[in-house]
């Protein structure tokens, strides 16, 4: 009989690490980002019905950031897959979040 490890089949469902950080405790400090998912929202009245899941390295730390922000994803999505990962920073900028 066969066994399953010996199919060499792995999961391709991407997971995020670490506990959950509000953007708001971020706001101007380094961050690494590695990685993103945009998915459906649990809350699909607000914004665009979506929200952006980040994978980041924040004071060292695996972390995740979820955040609804129309502007970040946005942002996001123009970055090129090669160029992960990036240093960067998200600000607050006329009301909204915003990469520097």
């Amino acid at each position: 009989m066969t066994k399953f490890s010996e199919l060499g089949i792995t999961s391709k469902v991407e997971t995020f690490i670490g506990k959950k950080i509000s953007p708001r405790k971020i706001i101007d400090e380094d961050i690494k980002i590695f990685s993103y998912k945009i998915k459906p929202s649990r809350y699909p009245e607000k914004g665009n019905g979506k929200c952006l899941c980040l994978q980041i390295e924040y004071e060292g730390e695996k972390r995740v950031v979820f955040t609804g922000s129309v502007f970040l994803m946005d942002l996001i999505e123009q970055v090129p897959k090669e160029k992960f990962p990036l240093d960067t920073k998200i600000i607050e900028e006329n009301q909204t979040y915003v990469f520097s």
